[in-house]
């Protein structure tokens, strides 16, 4: 026979564990990014992006996409939307050795997506950014890509 102060441990202890089975696991608020892991989504997303344009293959880069973008763009859609880099062979690979020059402050809105815009100052012409990252499946993607390579705006 258990004694009291064992029944009384077991019980605590089956408690727990089944305490531990029925919590759901609370989303954490997102957070803004430290400065270096800014920099990383940055040329992560546009190096994969370019990527997909040099080789017109946006497999990878649609699978590095959040869910609601993947849902949105397959990669034969990408293809189709990004075709003027490819058919301008535009390569700006150059901005792996850069460091992004921001334009306005990185901020979360209300929903929790991170704004990211900026450029690189390459020449002839500077790749722009502005990019919209939220958390899917545990890290942040990209939901929204936008990219100019042009001539340096004016001040």
């Amino acid at each position: 026979m258990m004694g009291t102060s064992k029944r009384l441990l077991a019980l605590i202890g089956a408690t727990v564990i089944a305490s531990a089975l029925v919590v759901e696991p609370t989303q954490a608020e997102p957070r803004l990014p430290d400065k270096n892991r800014q920099e990383t989504l940055i040329k992560t997303t546009l190096l994969t992006f370019n990527d997909a344009n040099v080789t017109a293959n946006y497999s990878i880069l649609h699978a590095k996409s959040a869910k609601p973008f993947r849902d949105q763009f397959t990669p034969a859609r990408l293809k189709e939307t990004f075709k003027e880099f490819a058919e301008k062979h535009i390569d700006f690979d150059i901005i792996a050795a850069k460091t992004p020059l921001l334009t306005q402050e990185t901020k979360l809105d209300d929903d929790g997506r991170l704004t990211l815009q900026g450029y690189f100052d390459t020449t002839p012409s500077h790749v722009y950014y502005d990019l919209r990252y939220i958390l899917s499946e545990g890290e942040w993607k990209p939901i929204k890509i936008n990219v100019q390579v042009k001539e340096p705006d004016k001040k």
